[in-house]
């Protein structure tokens, strides 16, 4: 409730800005960007049962955000882009259940879907325009798949943070190029269906995500 509170205060913050700042509406209100993005993650997670850490592969997909400008310095962006994850146990202590003292276990794959709303402040600037910012994401997980190794995988849906840096090189009025970095905290409480190795075996988790986001693509001005 806390990190959702902190957001609607961002947005307000910025909406008064607007308000108090006497501006001529000589700029574009609106940005939309299109981009290709590397999101790899700084995994890490307290495993119980089994013990071990989690390993989550890296992935590429396009990415399309929205930015509204409150002033010509001041704005608001939303990201909307959805990833696909394999995953896995390492280092884990599988003799309860007839395994080794150091075994992967596969967990299969899962797809997440985390629309991010940033608070940005953009430099002025001719052609460079860099910016940084800061906001909240909601992450959902969806499309779990197990593998063959265990019967189910649980994810719990999260709210977290992001941090984020970029600049945008104009080519002329409307269109713009973009590279643009993000570090979004991300965590995720999860139980894992292990009864096919052992009846009434579930194993519960933290996981800690925390993707590293970095994006190039291009841009329209409207």
């Amino acid at each position: 409730m806390k990190r959702i509170l902190l957001g609607l205060f961002m947005v307000t913050c910025a909406m008064n800005l607007q308000a108090q700042e006497n501006e001529n509406d000589d700029f574009n209100r609106w940005k939309a960007r299109f981009r290709l993005i590397s999101v790899s993650p700084s995994e890490s997670a307290t495993i119980g049962t089994i013990g071990g850490d989690v390993e989550i592969s890296s992935a590429f997909v396009p990415e399309l955000d929205f930015t509204y400008f409150f002033t010509k310095n001041w704005a608001v962006e939303l990201i909307l882009a959805t990833t696909k994850h394999d995953v896995n146990t390492i280092g884990s202590d599988l003799t309860a259940v007839g395994g080794a003292t150091n075994s992967e276990v596969d967990l299969g794959s899962v797809w997440l879907l985390p629309p991010t709303l940033s608070l940005q402040y953009h430099f002025d600037g001719a052609k460079f325009k860099p910016y940084v910012g800061a906001g909240l994401n909601y992450t959902f997980f969806y499309s779990v798949d197990a593998g063959n190794a265990i019967q189910d995988v649980d994810y719990d849906n999260s709210f977290g943070f992001s941090f984020q840096a970029g600049i945008d090189y104009e080519l002329n009025d409307k269109w713009f190029l973009n590279l643009d970095a993000k570090y979004l905290l991300l965590n995720t409480d999860v139980t894992v269906d292990a009864s096919n190795l052992a009846p009434g075996l579930s194993i519960p988790a933290e996981v800690d995500i925390n993707p590293f986001v970095v994006g190039i693509g291009f841009g329209y001005n409207f």
